[in-house]
């Protein structure tokens, strides 16, 4: 049997054990408060560390209120994020939110570039990734929201919930979303009102996830009543899921980016849009490195090179300030 001192858990188990988000790990990490080392591209805590923590933490209850109040975002009132730590190693900490593979392309480029950050990645959706840059959980956050009523990507969900915070909202790409289908596309579904269809059935991303988004502005525009969809709360939680369900042909339909069509075997892509990929930082005293790395990265020779062989990318705005608050 294994000594329990030597037994260390990931940022999932340590979410699952003290039942908080992962977004709350990372930010106790970032703060010091819970002490974490690197493996490769992940972050391991070690079970004295846990325990310690836990110690610490049975002074004010088993969790701190701050910590409680991240499990149930509040967006009404005035944003007064806390400062981003700095360990005592001189290493600053910085949380990263969303699920594309160019994330990780820029994480590795941070890391290359700036010893003195340290990138944490979070792979949670768009919405869920604006409330935690709000609370102060988050230092770069990637969205891909459409409002249909404008057809503007992002900007205008920024604006709500990145209330009486300075940011700025740069392009990092876009790319083609649009349905999963099965081989041949028997149903023959080739429009946003083709999920009407009767006998459809579907499978859905997370609420919060911007293909989620998509696909609820799409059915009201087009008048379709969610209830109706057969599959619609059916949910997986990032794009090579849903793909894979339809590949299985365990779904019909699915929605979600041409990437994942092209990592999974069986199933064909019907593109119905292209979706602007930006990323929000904070303006604020202490980014200003960060955010300066961020640019110059982004506007690369190298960067740039890295993501264009990627297929399915448009980086004629990568690198591009879009909108500043």
């Amino acid at each position: 049997m294994a000594d329990v001192t030597d037994i260390s858990y990931t940022t999932e188990e340590i979410a699952q054990l003290l039942k908080i988000s992962k977004l709350t790990v990372y930010d106790l990490i970032k703060k010091g408060q819970l002490t974490a080392y690197r493996v490769g591209k992940q972050m391991r805590v070690d079970h004295s560390d846990l325990e310690a923590y836990k110690q610490r933490s049975k002074g004010v209850g088993q969790y701190s209120s701050e910590e409680t109040r991240s499990l149930t975002p509040v967006i009404d009132a005035p944003a007064n994020p806390p400062a981003v730590q700095v360990t005592t190693q001189g290493v600053r900490q910085v949380v990263i939110t969303g699920q594309d593979m160019s994330l990780d392309i820029l994480v590795r480029h941070i890391e290359k570039r700036s010893p003195g950050i340290r990138p944490l990645r979070s792979y949670v959706g768009s919405l869920d990734s604006l409330i935690s840059m709000y609370q102060g959980h988050s230092d770069i956050v990637s969205t891909h929201l459409l409002d249909g009523d404008t057809g503007e990507y992002n900007i205008p969900y920024i604006r709500k919930l990145l209330i009486g915070c300075s940011y700025k909202v740069v392009n990092l790409m876009s790319r083609r979303a649009g349905l999963y289908v099965q081989p041949g596309n028997p149903h023959e579904l080739h429009e946003w009102k083709d999920l009407a269809k009767p006998g459809i059935r579907m499978v859905n991303r997370e609420r919060g996830a911007g293909a989620r988004v998509l696909l609820e502005e799409q059915l009201r525009m087009h008048g379709i009543a969610a209830r109706e969809l057969m599959g619609y709360y059916d949910e997986e939680s990032n794009h090579l899921a849903v793909a894979g369900r339809v590949a299985s042909k365990q779904a019909d339909v699915g929605v979600g980016i041409e990437k994942a069509a092209t990592i999974v075997q069986g199933v064909e892509f019907i593109p119905l849009t292209v979706e602007r990929y930006d990323l929000v930082l904070i303006n604020k005293p202490e980014n200003e490195v960060l955010i300066r790395t961020v640019l110059d990265i982004l506007r690369s020779e190298s960067f740039i090179r890295e993501l264009g062989s990627i297929s399915g990318y448009d980086l004629s705005r990568t690198g591009e300030v879009l909108f500043e608050a």
